[in-house]
């Protein structure tokens, strides 16, 4: 009888379509036995063209298109984007105004921590935390739709100001709201710290020092679970954050767990900010008396905390009613890399828990993409042009309709 050659090596996909991963992207590991020695992930697989199509939008449309990119930070990229077109047009928002923007990006900061957190027990096995979660996640959405009439996608911004008021009956639902979610917060804060079960998912995983972080250029609750002090909100204020400042929340052991309590006391902050502004929110209008359909040429950065850490928007206009080009940098990207790093000597049953540490969101990273194709004749890579990757998706479908 021959023996055939065995091997404990293996490549193991993941994605784009995979039970633990909620939108397509493909990493591979190589493991020895159980353990991860190699890891590579591909991105680009949600790509929407969202970056190129505010190109042939004015102003205001853009801004219900980039509102788009994310469900779950959607008001967070409309803030992104009016403070610079703002800052372009040099208009002076009112201060009521900058404060609804600032309740509105706190309920979603909490709609959104409470939706990972329920996605990161699911993942580890503790289906009851992620249907009591979600549960309670309805309660903030409730409230999102009670104030703009939207779950999704609230549409709060326009450009100089916001679309709706906080009359005295939401802002009582609001703080009812508030309270009774902060007292299941202590309770999912008690859990996450004390569960054995939880803790042996969490504990000691995916350890990233604050060395590591710095290097790696994480964001958001990922870096200050290493003990990053770095919170857009706080090192460099916007809409009314001057005003009504946030806290930092800062771990230093930089594991899992320490992700998951980071978000869980940002929470607590932002209960704390809600009740601060609704007690006292400025008088005033809601938008300017005057917002230019032309701006003028020039360029402008806008820097905002969305719940995953550092949004970045680049914009740049030559003197119309459109852009010129607008730039998104998304958290997921500057975050993605450390996953890849922290899944070696690893298990593999870790990796998605390590990987749903950083919050990721594919399609908030994927909207661009350059693609280089070998040149055979000339033995050299050639960048692709629009219009060249445009075509090559026509031809390439017009194959797969003819079988070919």
């Amino acid at each position: 009888m021959t023996t055939l050659p065995t091997t404990d090596r293996f490549v193991i996909p993941i994605g784009p379509q995979h039970p633990a991963l909620k939108e397509p992207g493909h990493f591979e590991f190589t493991v020895e036995g159980e353990t991860v020695t190699a890891a590579s992930v591909r991105l680009g697989y949600a790509h929407r063209g969202i970056e190129k199509g505010t190109e042939s939008r004015n102003w205001t449309q853009n801004l219900y298109l980039l509102e788009r990119i994310c469900g779950i930070c959607s008001h967070i990229h409309s803030t992104a984007y009016v403070v610079g077109v703002e800052q372009l047009a040099e208009v002076e928002v009112p201060a009521r105004a900058q404060a609804i923007r600032e309740v509105v990006a706190e309920l979603e900061r909490i709609h959104s921590h409470l939706l990972w957190l329920g996605v990161g027990a699911h993942d580890a096995g503790f289906d009851t935390l992620f249907m009591y979660t979600w549960r309670d996640r309805e309660t903030v959405m409730d409230l999102l739709e009670g104030l703009s009439g939207n779950r999704v996608h609230y549409s709060a911004n326009v450009l100089g100001g916001v679309k709706f008021d906080i009359s005295d009956e939401t802002a009582v639902a609001i703080l009812k709201g508030v309270d009774y979610l902060e007292e299941r917060t202590q309770h999912y804060r008690q859990v996450v710290a004390q569960d054995a079960f939880f803790l042996q998912r969490t504990r000691g995983v995916g350890v990233m020092t604050r060395d590591e972080a710095l290097r790696f250029g994480v964001v958001g609750p990922t870096a200050r679970a290493s003990g990053v002090e770095r919170d857009v909100r706080v090192d460099s204020p916007y809409i009314a954050y001057a005003d009504f400042p946030a806290e930092l929340q800062l771990l230093t052991a930089g594991d899992l767990e320490a992700r998951f309590l980071v978000r869980l006391d940002e929470l607590f902050d932002c209960y704390r900010l809600i009740r601060q502004i609704l007690g006292a929110l400025p008088a005033g209008e809601l938008t300017v008396k005057r917002m230019p359909r032309k701006l003028k040429a020039g360029e402008v950065i806008s820097r905002v905390e969305a719940p995953r850490g550092e949004l970045f928007y680049f914009i740049r206009s030559t003197g119309g009613e459109s852009p010129d080009r607008i730039k998104v940098r998304t958290p997921t990207l500057c975050n993605m890399g450390s996953v890849v790093s922290q899944a070696v000597g690893h298990n593999l049953a870790d990796v998605p828990m390590i990987l749903v540490g950083i919050d990721p969101c594919f399609s908030c990273n994927d909207r661009a993409v350059t693609i280089a194709r070998p040149d055979r004749s000339q033995k050299t890579c050639q960048v692709w042009t629009w219009s060249e990757l445009r075509q090559y998706g026509i031809d390439y479908y017009r194959r797969q309709m003819a079988g070919g």
